[in-house]
């Protein structure tokens, strides 16, 4: 468990890695409702012109967070979170699927609540902008 006593600012949390495969994203459109077939056709998703089947945004965004609960252990002490969609995460038709690395670091304190800036790559690609949590160290 995290000491959060002593945090402080320039601490790195623990990096996480996550595997998004076709898999992850037919079950995450099933708890979500969102079928978009961009999310599991390559066809569909090249008949609007993309490159080929695409993680679902708020999937993404949600896997991100985890880099921080995992960290302060109590889903609770995250009072905010945002982020910017910089560039969609390309899953292939394969075993392999793409492969998301986050890491995150406290970028400020202020009454007793930490924020922290998390960085979220597929590859070189930046996949979200400007993640931010705050989290209570109280």
């Amino acid at each position: 468990m995290t000491d959060l006593s002593t945090v402080a600012v320039g601490t790195e949390l623990p990096a996480l890695q996550v595997t998004f495969d076709r898999q992850r994203l037919v079950r995450y459109a099933g708890a979500s409702g969102d079928f978009n077939p961009i999310h599991y056709s390559d066809h569909h998703a090249r008949a609007l012109g993309l490159a080929g089947c695409l993680a679902h945004g708020m999937l993404t965004m949600g896997v991100g967070l985890r880099v921080v609960t995992d960290w302060c252990v109590d889903p609770g002490r995250v009072r905010r979170y945002s982020v910017r969609f910089t560039k969609p995460v390309q899953v292939p038709d394969d075993d392999a699927g793409a492969v998301v690395h986050f890491t995150a670091r406290v970028s400020a304190i202020e009454d007793a609540v930490a924020t922290v800036a998390i960085d979220a790559r597929c590859g070189e690609d930046k996949v979200l902008g400007a993640a931010v949590a705050e989290v209570s160290l109280a």
